[in-house]
């Protein structure tokens, strides 16, 4: 049976800039929804020198740079992160790459095609939340799979349909 998640470091809601996202493909439209959900759900989201929430998440791109304001549930200020996205940059790009592949693959090749795809989609999805979590450290700290959520939202933020 799986560990409960202390309830002081959750996240009630996650906001992407709507001036930073484009629409898009109904394929990455449901993987932002579905990261939204299970951050909402599931996240392990503890700001550094804060003892706890829950917290709300806008997350959006200023400058070209990735912006995460951080409130309480109340809606006061906790934390705001400007972070440089160049350590992220080629991974989005391969990930853009890989995933068009991985969604003209579902409707025509074979399943052990989709799998060698869906697994080297992963590959890269792992090393972008990897990257993320090291440019977060000493702001916010996240489990694997909260980094894996924040790295698909910060996908959705570059994508451009």
């Amino acid at each position: 049976m799986p560990e409960a998640r202390d309830p002081r470091y959750r996240l009630t809601a996650v906001v992407l800039d709507e001036a930073s996202i484009a629409r898009s493909t109904p394929d990455v439209e449901h993987e932002r929804i579905a990261a939204i959900w299970d951050l909402v759900e599931d996240a392990d989201f503890r700001p550094s020198g804060h003892a706890g929430g829950p917290y709300k998440l806008s997350i959006g791109l200023l400058d070209k740079k990735l912006m995460l304001e951080i409130t309480d549930a109340g809606g006061a200020p906790v934390a705001a992160h400007i972070l440089s996205l160049n350590p992220l940059r080629k991974i989005v790009k391969d990930y853009f790459l890989i995933c068009e592949s991985y969604y003209q693959a579902i409707r025509t090749a074979t399943p052990s095609q989709i799998e060698a795809i869906d697994m080297g989609r992963r590959g890269v999805h792992d090393e972008g939340s990897r990257v993320l979590r090291e440019r977060l450290d000493g702001k916010v700290a996240v489990d694997h799979d909260t980094a894996r959520r924040l790295f698909t939202l910060i996908c959705a933020l570059h994508w451009k349909g």
